[in-house]
């Protein structure tokens, strides 16, 4: 659904609004581009071009950016990456960013919420730290629970690993916890009510995804793509799913199982998008603001954030309200002038 454009909305004090009234309340981190898996549909096995170490955000630029979009309202801070676990600051970034307030319009303030997705590789060693510094939201990412396969999809043997992390993440008091499962034809496609059962087992939501064309080596095709339909299709001939209402902003449409308490969800960015409710803003781990995963046009902070100036903070927040009020009324994925971003998943941040 694409929103309707709000007449005279443009720059200023106060929450970041785009020009069809959409507030953004919500800020993407990307933290690396690096990553311990090579997820086929995200990047090479090799020849992977990754970004120069000089040129990614540092904590104190990170911290910087934070404070400014709290300042306008952001009250979500999503650490992704690549692989954020790989960043050996990552403790660290977590308690920083836990330490700002957000300031709602009505001048009102309350401390931001902390959510993070990853693979969940190093969450038996690091999650008690991150907890302690102020996470309050995990994604696991897990598309299959079989060893062959998941060797094949990653090109990495860490299926135990990965299996730690989400039993360390259970056994925590982290909630709700979400698993996500990119769906691929051929591949996984047969093991989407095995998934389910998995993470209801563990006490966990599994959130099914659409594959988005957002490879770095440009193969998506949409005959690969697992729909949303043929999803519920699947999980309705093993339970009674129950539209949970409400959705807002969030990415995933909700399911209640059999009457409840556990849910499912589904990211149809491609054959159901939700742009007309999108409240998210992008920065990637090299400081360029996206407004949109498969936007084109990227906003470069870092030249304001390595200067030096009475008023950068003034600067970033220019540049944030500049980059929001450029946002499109939707991704376009079915129009044909459609253009994949350049950059892969891992490069932008999920």
């Amino acid at each position: 659904m694409r929103p309707a454009p709000v007449a005279g909305a443009e720059a200023g004090t106060g929450p970041l609004v785009d020009t069809f009234g959409r507030v953004h309340r919500d800020l993407r981190i990307s933290l690396t581009d690096r990553c311990s898996l090579r997820c086929t549909y995200c990047m090479p096995e090799q020849g992977n071009e990754w970004l120069a170490r000089t040129s990614i955000l540092t904590l104190d630029e990170i911290e910087r950016v934070a404070r400014v979009a709290a300042s306008a309202g952001i009250s979500t801070f999503r650490l992704t990456g690549g692989e954020p676990l790989l960043r050996t600051d990552i403790v660290d970034v977590v308690r920083r960013l836990a330490a700002i307030e957000a300031v709602a319009p009505d001048g009102t303030r309350s401390p931001v919420q902390i959510a993070m997705t990853t693979n969940g590789i190093r969450l038996p060693e690091l999650l008690p730290g991150l907890i302690d510094a102020g996470l309050t939201r995990l994604n696991i990412s897990i598309d299959t629970l079989r060893r062959e396969r998941f060797r094949d999809l990653t090109r990495r043997d860490r299926l135990d690993d990965v299996l730690d992390g989400i039993a360390a993440a259970a056994a925590s008091g982290l909630r709700p916890l979400k698993l996500n499962a990119v769906a691929v034809r051929d591949v996984n496609e047969d093991e989407l009510v095995e998934l389910v059962e998995f993470a209801v087992a563990h006490d966990a939501q599994l959130r099914f995804i659409e594959q988005m064309p957002l490879d770095a080596g440009h193969t998506w095709s949409r005959e690969r793509m697992v729909t949303r339909e043929e999803i519920l299709e699947t999980l309705s001939r093993r339970w009674r799913l129950t539209p949970v209402p409400g959705r807002g902003g969030a990415p995933a449409e909700t399911w209640i199982l059999d009457g409840g308490p556990h849910r499912v969800g589904v990211i149809a960015s491609v054959t159901a998008p939700f742009c007309g409710a999108c409240d998210r803003l992008r920065l990637t781990a090299d400081g360029q603001l996206r407004n949109c995963l498969f936007s084109t046009t990227e906003f470069d902070l870092l030249p304001i954030l390595r200067s030096e100036g009475a008023d950068l903070d003034a600067e970033l927040d220019a540049m944030m309200r500049g980059c929001i009020l450029r946002k499109l009324p939707g991704h376009a994925i079915d129009d044909p002038s459609f253009l994949q971003p350049t950059r892969g998943m891992n490069a932008i941040g999920g």
